[in-house]
């Protein structure tokens, strides 16, 4: 809401700053854009969900990284904040299921296994995650 703006995060505050910033200067040439791309990474991921039914995959492109300190530049706080969502932006624009379960740790940070599905089979991806996690300790693993 508009009235408690001040405690959005810096990463959403400047994506809605830049967002606005393109739909005003371009008059959405760029947002329709998107949607045209958007249409085909849909696609290509319905083409490889013909062939299975679900996808797995690292939840970060990269091993978690340091929290910026309090007192961090907004260029750090973007910088690590897009840093580690490679690999889950594109289902929000797909709007396939998905979700990340816990399978280890790298120097004591947990690393998250993503799981997708196909349109509609959440189910999928819950029974998924149930047998991996009735595997073992994920801390372990």
């Amino acid at each position: 809401r508009r009235q408690r703006a001040d405690e959005l995060s810096p990463s959403l505050k400047i994506s809605m700053f830049v967002g606005e910033y393109f739909i005003q200067k371009y008059n959405g040439r760029f947002y329709a854009k998107a949607q045209n791309i958007a249409r085909k990474v849909k696609a290509a991921y319905d083409a490889a969900f013909a062939e299975y039914d679900l996808l797995l995959m690292p939840t970060c492109p990269i091993v978690a990284p340091a929290i910026p300190a309090a007192d961090a530049s907004l260029t750090e706080i973007i910088t690590t904040a897009f840093s580690v969502l490679g690999n889950t932006q594109q289902f929000d624009v797909t709007g396939h299921p998905a979700m990340t379960v816990p399978c280890g740790l790298i120097d004591g940070l947990p690393v998250g296994m993503m799981l997708v599905g196909k349109d509609y089979a959440e189910s999928t991806i819950y029974a998924a995650a149930a047998a991996f996690e009735a595997a073992g300790d994920w801390k372990t693993f």
